[in-house]
């Protein structure tokens, strides 16, 4: 058994759970302890509701014990300045993170964890020898995130890359760039939590908020941000089919304050319905008939491995998506489409006749791109290089100073 600080860039509760969550509950069912320590804050908050309640819930916590959210997981909201990473503020953050996480890991018992972090800035704030080993786990390209503060990124992500024991990457594109700073690189796609989105092919009760929608039903399901959703293409898909019914289930806008949803709410074919219960969203996809990825081609979504598609596929759905370069290597089981309205038209069209890859294909690919067998592809790598043999023998290190 060993003990793992995962650093991830989302809060435990959000309620559209990513790589951060699923990995850390899949490492504590193979057999280890997980300290979950929630984000940092990588961008500057911005002046709006969304933001104003996460800090308000973020300062209730900060100065909270470890809470306990499964047996060998527990949470840490970490005591620190959103933003704060220059001058002043990193100053402040690096002595406030050291010690709290130093705190936090004696209070888990933790000894000699290793550092599974999501954070691109991680070594502006700790220093990786203090830790058994470190994996850096690259799932998308942050820095292409509105706000975010590109140049410094891009700089500490180098750095950061080339100092860890471990790096994995979710897409090619990931992979190419970061060869060329950590030569050992390994490329582990994005997967799914099959066993939950697989119960979207039993016959569950249709969401009230969907009886009054006619099929078939095109369903998107993710963060409703315009600087990865093409939400020109899917306005013209809506508009050109009054008889399909449009169901998108997410936040809107929470990255991307720009994103502009008002064309949608007025066509009587969307059903804009927010962020669902992650418990329901079975539910949600067993009443659709088509699951949607209508992304631009751009830096972001080049880079992107969206773990919706096998969640998708898991939930029994044809899906249609635009063409990207990490699913270039399941076009056996998706449609994908250029960017363009005609394309993905004929492709719902196909998927709704029933043309194209079966339901047993479909499925039969989303049990083998599962969290659990990527997991164990990881834990094998960090047993391979002998990361995983001298756990659990001395406490984690010592508060350290600025």
């Amino acid at each position: 058994m060993a003990d793992f600080i995962v650093l991830a860039t989302a809060d435990w509760d959000h309620p559209l759970w990513t790589n951060k969550q699923h990995t850390a509950q899949s490492l504590v069912e193979a057999g280890h302890r997980v300290l979950y320590v929630e984000s940092l804050g990588i961008r500057a908050p911005r002046v709006g509701s969304a933001d104003r309640t996460r800090i308000v819930r973020r300062l209730r916590r900060m100065l909270q014990l470890p809470r306990r959210r499964l047996n060998g997981l527990w949470v840490w909201s970490p005591p620190v300045l959103p933003g704060g990473h220059s001058g002043i503020g990193l100053q402040i953050n690096r002595c406030l993170l050291r010690a709290g996480l130093f705190l936090a890991t004696r209070w888990v018992r933790f000894k000699r964890p290793i550092l599974w972090t999501y954070n691109p800035l991680t070594t502006l704030y700790l220093d990786l020898n203090r830790f058994e080993a470190s994996v850096y786990h690259c799932v998308d390209r942050i820095q292409d995130q509105p706000g975010m503060p590109q140049a410094r990124i891009e700089v500490n992500e180098q750095q950061l890359s080339q100092r860890v024991n471990v790096l994995f990457t979710t897409s090619p594109e990931l992979q190419a760039t970061h060869l060329r700073w950590h030569p050992g690189a390994r490329m582990f796609g994005n997967v799914a939590d099959h066993r939950h989105f697989s119960q979207a092919r039993q016959s569950l009760p249709c969401p009230p908020a969907l009886q009054d929608s006619r099929s078939p039903r095109i369903v998107f399901m993710g963060a409703i941000d315009a600087y990865k959703l093409d939400l020109r293409l899917l306005h013209q898909l809506i508009l050109r089919h009054p008889e399909w019914s449009f169901v998108l289930i997410g936040p809107v806008g929470e990255c991307d304050p720009s994103t502009e949803v008002a064309p949608l709410k007025v066509c009587s074919n969307v059903h804009l319905v927010g962020p669902q219960a992650y418990d329901t969203l079975p539910a949600w996809l067993s009443h659709a008939d088509v699951a949607l990825l209508p992304l631009q081609l751009n830096g972001y979504t080049r880079n992107m491995f969206p773990m919706k598609f096998f969640e998708y596929l898991s939930a029994g759905l044809p899906v249609v998506a635009t063409a990207i370069p990490a699913l270039a290597a399941h076009a056996d089981v998706a449609w994908l489409c250029e960017p363009h309205v005609e394309a993905f038209e004929q492709a719902i069209r196909a998927a709704l006749a029933g043309d194209g890859p079966t339901l047993d294909q479909r499925f039969a690919r989303a049990q083998t791109q599962t969290y659990q067998l990527r997991t164990e592809a990881m834990l094998n790598v960090l047993q391979e290089k002998g990361l995983l043999m001298a756990v659990g023998q001395q406490l984690f290190g010592q508060v350290p100073g600025p």
